[in-house]
């Protein structure tokens, strides 16, 4: 497999932050900042995207370390929506989505690596291009758009019940 120390490192913290960001959309339908699972994910893929950048198969910036920087950029503006947001019920849509797709960017290298490397000696692709990998990604793809739907229209309950019980007070 030929993995260095960071590339292992790399590897096994962002396999935390993944399990944790499907245990939160198992949970509670979303990767939610203010659960356990939610800051887990936050705070590793942090961890991985800025660790990605010490990261080249060919050497030099490539287009992992641009996927890695958006990613960064996706979940600090998340974060900042999450703390500085937080009475802005359309902020919530944003953070949602935010979280969302950065979730999905961060399985296209993911999906690409694994499958180029696994199993050893016999990987499922043989490089990028393979359409083992287009395919899988257009099923993330399309998982990534009906989770988005269901996001939001979780999240216009939400908003509405939330409203409702201040409309009271």
């Amino acid at each position: 497999m030929g993995l260095s120390i960071l590339g292992i490192f790399h590897t096994v913290i962002g396999i935390i932050a993944i399990v944790a960001a499907v245990i939160g959309f198992i949970k509670n339908g979303k990767i939610d900042l203010s659960r356990l699972t939610g800051k887990i994910y936050f705070y590793l893929t942090l961890v991985t995207s800025l660790t990605a950048l010490g990261l080249s198969k060919h050497g030099g910036f490539n287009a992992g370390h641009i996927f890695a920087l958006f990613i960064v950029v996706l979940i600090l503006t998340a974060y900042f929506l999450y703390f500085k947001k937080k009475g802005n019920n359309r902020a919530r849509f944003f953070e949602n989505i935010l979280l969302s797709f950065s979730f999905f960017l961060s399985l296209v290298p993911t999906v690409n690596e694994t499958f180029t490397r696994v199993p050893v000696g016999h990987p499922l692709a043989k490089a990028p291009t393979d359409p083992i990998i287009g395919q899988t990604l257009l099923v993330l793809f399309v998982l990534f758009i009906v989770g988005s739907v269901f996001q939001f229209r979780m999240q216009r309950k939400i908003n509405k019940l939330n409203q409702n019980i201040i409309s009271v007070y």
